[in-house]
């Protein structure tokens, strides 16, 4: 059996961390059938929640760069749901929720950075539907967060 997704992962030079708990009640990943729904993660800096608001205290490309780490935790949910990244063939959907001011217009910018690094990662089956959003505030004041389907 091939890991071509986990020697994708290491020829970034990226480490899975440990996949997070719920931070309420509900699970982080959900099948049905053959489409997992993984629930909604936020970015987090040194193991904490990565605060901020886009458009008043952080920048479009801060942001682009917590939305990546988010596609990383997104990604390692994945691994532990299914056990092997392979057994995804395809990236459907995935929704951000951008913490911004009123003014700010780039969220869908700052969402690249997990859809940018899902494409790396998957190929032609990280290319994904998407929505952003610009919201007045994400739980524990996070700057963003970003919930993933995919097809297995």
């Amino acid at each position: 059996m091939t890991n071509r997704i986990n020697d994708r992962l290491k020829t970034l030079g990226i480490d899975l961390p440990p996949p997070g708990p719920p931070a309420a009640a509900y699970v982080m990943a959900a099948t049905s059938g053959n489409t997992v729904f993984l629930s909604g993660h936020i970015a987090k800096k040194d193991g904490k929640p990565w605060v901020g608001k886009l458009g008043q205290d952080m920048d479009t490309e801060t942001g682009k760069a917590a939305a990546k780490s988010i596609a990383i935790d997104l990604i390692a949910t994945l691994q532990n749901h299914l056990g092997s990244l392979d057994k995804v063939k395809r990236i459907v959907k995935v929704m951000g929720l951008v913490n911004s001011t009123s003014e700010f217009t780039e969220q869908h910018l700052v969402v690249n950075g997990c859809s940018e690094l899902l494409f790396e990662v998957f190929g032609e089956a990280g290319k994904h539907a998407r929505s952003a959003f610009g919201v007045v505030q994400i739980p524990l004041g996070a700057c963003v967060e970003i919930e993933l389907i995919a097809e297995i």
